[in-house]
């Protein structure tokens, strides 16, 4: 009776313990004023784009009824652009646009990086010697000309979920580095050992053991890497080798604002431009948050 509930109350006892690790980090999360107000924000502009479409009368689609380089005013509060469009609800669908691109991004190049870390950390050898040149490769080319070449390369039009494609395979390089990192420290540890010794396979503990125990480093990258996707993709739109239309994006919105945005329509540039550095800003600093909160010294080295 002893000997079964044992393993029970085991499981139950780690359990408890990874409930009140994870406890530990929320609380000292929420400690971090930046970063929580930066988490509220973020949460607005994500139900600007996904929930205001649905609230706001125009969408982002051409309508006659609608002036041409309208200023900014209670019908139109964002003005409307050369070809008719209310820029409000164009923001809203750009928004969306660039938000998925960088969910996918984050989310894609994650799941490569890691693995791809994980398991070269995992063999070291002549496996993580060769994994690692092909790492050192990646770094060389250049990021925005390869991924502007396979975009220029699309016989259609570029929608978001080609950007999203192209930059994942190429944004993970840094991820798999810090994951790689952490496995060379934690592959020696007991609890890798005793899954050794209990029969589990490679990829059984690559998978069960490494990139959970990894974690703190994959939540924090995959913030980092939503920024990156926001950056990059505005980049190339604006150079006009990423997002086309008739699809959208915020790096377009600026882009087809054209020169005239600097002096006589300051609202197509301008705007746009400000909620790509809210994004990015707000991203930045709930990554700042969750770096602190999963690993204290690192607030304790900077102070």
């Amino acid at each position: 009776m002893s000997n079964t509930a044992s393993p029970r109350l085991d499981a139950e006892a780690i359990t408890s313990k990874e409930r009140g690790q994870w406890e530990m980090v929320g609380r000292r999360f929420f400690r971090h004023r930046a970063a929580v107000i930066s988490l509220v924000v973020f949460i607005l502009v994500v139900l600007f784009a996904y929930v205001g479409p649905f609230l706001w009368k125009w969408d982002y689609k051409i309508h006659s009824e609608i002036p041409s380089w309208a200023a900014p005013s209670l019908d139109h509060p964002f003005g409307t652009d050369k070809a008719g469009r209310d820029m409000l609800g164009a923001m809203m669908q750009a928004t969306k646009q660039s938000l998925n691109v960088a969910l996918v991004v984050a989310i894609g190049s994650t799941v490569l990086g890691a693995l791809y870390g994980a398991v070269a950390g995992f063999y070291r050898g002549w496996i993580d010697s060769v994994m690692m040149r092909f790492l050192d490769i990646m770094f060389v080319i250049p990021f925005l000309v390869i991924t502007g070449a396979l975009a220029g390369a699309i016989d259609t039009s570029v929608r978001w979920y080609h950007m999203a494609f192209i930059l994942a395979i190429f944004g993970w390089t840094s991820i798999a580095r810090a994951v790689r990192a952490e496995v060379l420290s934690l592959r020696e540890k007991e609890f890798i050992e005793a899954a050794r010794s209990a029969g589990g396979s490679d990829w059984h503990i690559i998978v069960k053991h490494l990139i959970p125990n990894t974690m703190s480093v994959i939540i924090v990258s995959v913030t980092l890497q939503i920024a990156f996707a926001i950056l990059s993709e505005t980049t190339l739109s604006f150079l006009g080798l990423g997002i086309q239309s008739p699809d959208t994006s915020l790096g377009l919105l600026i882009e087809a604002a054209g020169a005239s945005a600097f002096n006589e329509h300051w609202f197509l540039f301008y705007i746009p431009g400000l909620m790509i550095i809210l994004i990015a800003l707000t991203i930045n600093f709930i990554g700042d948050g969750l770096r602190d909160a999963m690993d204290p010294r690192q607030t304790m080295v900077r102070r």
